[in-house]
């Protein structure tokens, strides 16, 4: 099985299933015009995420990693009217662009944007009392991951989600030589959610047109 054939698939399911959403596709238009990596989540893996949210009915989202907003419009989207979504991004030019996309897509008020560094940002969460979430995304960097997922810990309630993105990373997870520090730092993860007290987590691998990766589901039991 090739690369060429998972991207076929995903374009099979974007036709079949997703269908076309004017906003979502402007959204992806501004973050290329900004300059921003095309690292987003895929449609399917958005639509994933949507539906994960409302499936568990999500009334706060805390996401981590805002990029262009794609998957923060997807996830507020499935939030209730009196609901809310806190994305915290490092870089404020990105910043800025998701800014524009959220409030085009007329979510401005469910969403809450904050600049700065995600563990500086986690910290002053937990400081202001501002939990407990009902979902977690950690999509930021990915060496800081194992840090975001224990201050998460803090944030949450009992019976939350909270969903890790990027944790096979193409198979360096159990790659014994790489030295690559999202590699390591997935790894690390993986072993901090395997003895944490208190929490059921599970990797599932992914191919698509993002290659060959992964995420992980960890449900909170207690907090």
């Amino acid at each position: 099985m090739s690369r060429g054939t998972w991207n076929k698939v995903d374009e099979f399911v974007g036709e079949t299933l997703l269908g076309s959403d004017p906003v979502l596709e402007h959204a992806l238009r501004a973050s290329v015009d900004g300059g921003l990596p095309p690292i987003a989540v895929s449609p399917a893996q958005g639509r994933f995420l949507h539906q994960l949210a409302r499936i568990h009915g999500a009334r706060s989202i805390l996401e981590l990693g805002t990029l262009g907003g794609y998957s923060t419009i997807l996830l507020a989207r499935a939030l209730p009217p009196e609901g809310r979504l806190v994305t915290l991004e490092l870089n404020g030019g990105y910043a800025e662009v998701a800014r524009a996309n959220i409030e085009r897509a007329g979510l401005g008020e469910l969403v809450e944007l904050r600049v700065g560094p995600a563990e500086d940002g986690l910290r002053a969460l937990i400081a202001e009392g501002a939990g407990p979430f009902d979902l977690v995304f950690i999509d930021a960097d990915k060496a800081g991951t194992p840090a975001y997922f224990e201050l998460s810990l803090k944030l949450v309630r009992p019976g939350a989600i909270i969903l890790v993105d990027n944790v096979v990373r193409d198979g360096s997870l159990v790659d014994p030589d790489t030295d690559d520090p999202g590699a390591l730092g997935m790894r690390r993860f993986h072993e901090l959610a395997g003895r944490q007290a208190g929490v059921q987590a599970t990797t599932i691998q992914t191919v698509g047109v993002k290659g060959y990766d992964g995420f992980t589901l960890v449900l909170v039991d207690g907090a």
